[in-house]
Parts: C-alpha cells; structure tokens; sequence
C-alpha cells in the first residue's frame, strides 16, 4: 500500500477502521503495553493529546504483549486499565503484532517508511510515528523518548 489511510485497524470491539477517518490530522502512532517500564508515557501522551486535539492531533495507541507479554491477555483490562489509571481518551485498538512474520500491517508500513537506528523492526514498547497532515510518516522515536520531547514536532505539524 501506498498511502497511511489505506489500512485498516481493529478496534477494541473486534470492528474494522479506517485511518481514512484520520486523513488531514497530524497523528503520533504508538505501540502500548500496560505493565512495561514505559507505561507513564500513557500521562504524556495524553497530556499531549489534550493540548492539542482541538488543533487536529491524533494519538492512536496499540497494545501489544510481543515484549516479555506486558499486556493483559484480556482487552478490556488493557482499556480499563490505561483509562483509570491515566486518564487515556485518545483511541486504543486492538492488541497487534507489532514486528515478524504476523506483524499487523498498518506496522509494516511505519517501519519501512521510518527505519529504527540499528534496526528497521521495532525494538520494544512505546516506539512512537509521526505522521502528517498528509500521512507522510515524518519521524520515528525511540521508546525512551518522552512524549514530552516530540512536543515541538508536533506543533511544528499542527
């Protein structure tokens, strides 16, 4: 596929999206997982997105258990848990594959569009695109990145 906005994602409820539904809206897509070291990034995220959501900005989160399983089994507890916990309003899906052979293909994308430092595949939880109005995937983030620290591309986006 050439375009963002031809794939298709599952939301928690089983059905189908299109990130048509995103097209002309900045958006910073994240691999998730609820019991990861990382997991406070969900504060900053969400932080970001309710600073900037009445500018178009978009957090799509997906959870996934492919690093040491740090994601409930159950996606329910997932969408409970990063509600009550940190308040998250931005849109969850379904828990993916995120890297080999069963890799979803929304991911398969993003990492050929914006390869890792040593690695195109992802490395671990909260690897984070940016992509623009567009749908250009305009930048990749390590998981160690603060959400914090994408500020100034987002705006620069917005």
């Amino acid at each position: 596929m050439s375009s963002i906005y031809e794939y298709e994602v599952e939301k928690p409820n089983g059905e189908k999206e299109s990130l048509e539904k995103f097209k002309g809206q900045p958006m910073i897509i994240v691999n998730t997982a609820s019991k990861c070291g990382f997991t406070p990034q969900f504060g900053e995220l969400q932080n970001l997105y309710e600073t900037y959501k009445g500018q178009g900005l978009q957090i799509l989160g997906f959870p996934s258990g492919q690093f040491n399983d740090q994601e409930f089994d159950n996606q329910d507890e997932t969408m409970e848990f990063c509600q009550v916990n940190y308040g998250v309003s931005f849109p969850m899906f379904a828990k993916i594959d995120v890297k080999g052979e069963n890799a979803d293909p929304l991911f398969k994308y993003l990492t050929s569009a914006q390869k890792g430092l040593l690695t195109e595949g992802i490395k671990w939880n909260f690897t984070k695109f940016l992509v623009d109005r567009e749908g250009n995937v305009v930048k990749r983030y390590a998981p160690q990145t603060s959400p914090k620290k994408m500020e100034e591309d987002v705006k620069r986006l917005l």
